[in-house]
């Protein structure tokens, strides 16, 4: 169950790569978690990074391809190799201009990157967060047919890695929980 009170703010997990994006001076880089290299697959996400009046900055997001009626493909971002449709909801902060936030709280990395991306170019966009209670944002998410949900410590600073902090809480219906349960079905065959 996703927690609820005034210290948490609920993001939408999106069905796509986790990916870092990184800007330094003309130098635009996106890794993926595990440090592989994909700046050449999303070249809009690339483009827009390049264009934000940041000298230097570094974005924590989720790379999408969607649909027709906008809802999360990963079929399509999966198997294309270079998607020039593909956006960057980004998510949190951890550097700009040389200055590591990683140690402010998250909610000023938040609007921090809030600002910046207001005037961002297509290819990137701010992932939205809710106040409301946990539960009633997870359980309109699964309506939705979503992934499910973020919940994050107001508080929290950045940490890679699994925190206490960043609560995801999984849509079991969701198309990317059947396809976690089919891979893990055939790696035991």
């Amino acid at each position: 169950m996703p927690p609820s009170g005034p210290l948490w703010l609920h993001e939408i997990k999106h069905d796509g790569f986790r990916i870092i994006a990184r800007k330094d001076s003309q130098r635009v880089r996106l890794y993926s978690r595990a440090g592989n290299d994909l700046t050449g697959r999303f070249p809009l996400i690339v483009a827009a990074l390049s264009r934000l009046r940041a000298r230097s900055i570094i974005i924590d997001g989720e790379a999408v391809a969607c649909d027709d009626n906008g809802i999360p493909n990963f079929d399509r971002l999966r198997y294309c190799h270079h998607d020039d449709g593909v956006l960057l909801c980004a998510f949190d902060l951890l550097e700009l201009d040389g200055g590591d936030l990683r140690r402010e709280p998250f909610v000023t990395r938040k609007a921090t990157l809030a600002s910046i991306l207001s005037k961002a170019s297509p290819g990137i966009l701010l992932n939205a967060h809710f106040e409301h209670d946990g539960p009633t944002v997870f359980a309109h998410t699964c309506r939705l047919g979503l992934e499910g949900i973020v919940s994050k410590r107001k508080d929290s600073p950045y940490r890679s890695g699994r925190s206490p902090d960043w609560i995801k809480s999984k849509n079991p219906a969701s198309a990317a929980a059947r396809r976690e349960v089919e891979e893990d079905w055939g790696d035991r065959r």
